[in-house]
């Protein structure tokens, strides 16, 4: 790649020669790139630290630190930088040495052609632009993959979720069920059931609407989650209905979990309850537990919906 035609690029060259300093820059700076000098390997250490550079031409034999001890330092400091070694004939050996510890390539003088120069840095500028695509590719398909696996979760949560109310639907209600169903049988352990129905719903519609009836079927919704423990599931079954899992809750416990629910529905304050034939917005429910009323999933839901059929035909408002 020409680097003419190319970006520039920040290059750092380091020679205790300042008409060879001079000869270098000015052709990296005709090919369109920023230079700095340094007349010593300290000097040119100082200058790094400060801002480092990309690329790195310097003399192998200088002063009090070598090239080779710059090689060291810069690549200590910053692995990625190419480093190109200016050398003579007679400490070609040690050149090849030094590209060995990481330099990228070496140049010989005195230069045979000044092209050289030009030619061998836009090589190792044409290894460094490589190296940009390729992190940045790097970054880019992290970014995509977290990018995916944000689309994955949100997908699958979508999966579980109701889409009116936020509540997990019935689907996961029916695995989660599944589960427990196998977690106490192992443990030898109890859960309860409840199914919940809202009383009356159908004239609520009638009166205000479909639309406000969804908002009911939201504010009750998040009413109920406030209602029950954490470790409890609570899932909207279809239309009006809601289920609760309650792990580990023996019938008796459940009972008083099941009326206190009830109460404080029927308490709360929700919009149209005045309208309502109880003057109140309320729930009926029907209970059942593992493994007393069944120890299959079709079968407590069988018993848990004709205990909530007992509470509506009892006069609604109640738990069964």
């Amino acid at each position: 790649m020409d680097g003419q035609d190319a970006k520039p690029f920040r290059i750092l060259v380091v020679d205790d020669d300042e008409s060879l300093r001079a000869v270098v820059s000015q052709v990296l700076r005709e090919d369109g790139h920023e230079v700095t000098t340094a007349k010593s390997g300290e000097e040119a250490l100082e200058a790094f630290r400060t801002g480092p550079y990309p690329l790195v031409i310097t003399d192998i034999v200088m002063g009090n630190m070598s090239g080779t001890e710059l090689l060291e330092e810069i690549k200590r400091l910053r692995p990625e930088t190419q480093i190109i070694i200016m050398t003579s004939h007679a400490t070609l050996d040690t050149a090849v040495l030094a590209i060995r510890a990481g330099a990228y390539d070496y140049l010989i003088k005195p230069f045979e052609e000044i092209e050289m120069v030009s030619t061998v840095a836009g090589r190792a500028l044409d290894k460094i632009r490589l190296m940009e695509e390729n992190r940045n590719l790097i970054l880019q398909l992290k970014q995509k993959n977290e990018e995916l696996e944000g689309a994955n979760t949100l997908l699958k949560e979508l999966s579980i979720r109701d889409g009116l109310t936020g509540l997990h639907n019935h689907r996961y209600f029916q695995e989660h069920l599944a589960l427990e169903i196998l977690r106490s049988r192992r443990n030898s352990r109890t859960f309860s059931l409840l199914f919940m129905d809202v009383d009356f719903f159908k004239r609520y519609n009638d009166t205000y609407g479909h639309p406000e009836g969804d908002k009911l079927l939201i504010l009750l919704s998040n009413f109920l989650k406030e209602c029950f423990r954490k470790s409890d599931l609570v899932a909207r079954y279809g239309g009006e209905e809601f289920v609760a899992l309650l792990p580990e809750t023996s019938k008796e416990r459940a009972f008083q979990i099941a009326q206190s629910v009830c109460q404080k529905v029927a308490d709360h304050p929700f919009p149209g309850k005045d309208t309502q034939p109880l003057g109140k917005i309320t729930i009926s429910l029907g209970l059942a537990s593992f493994p007393g009323d069944g120890t299959d999933g079709s079968t407590l839901i069988k018993h848990a919906d004709q205990a909530l059929y007992q509470a509506k035909e009892g006069g609604r408002n109640k738990v069964c």
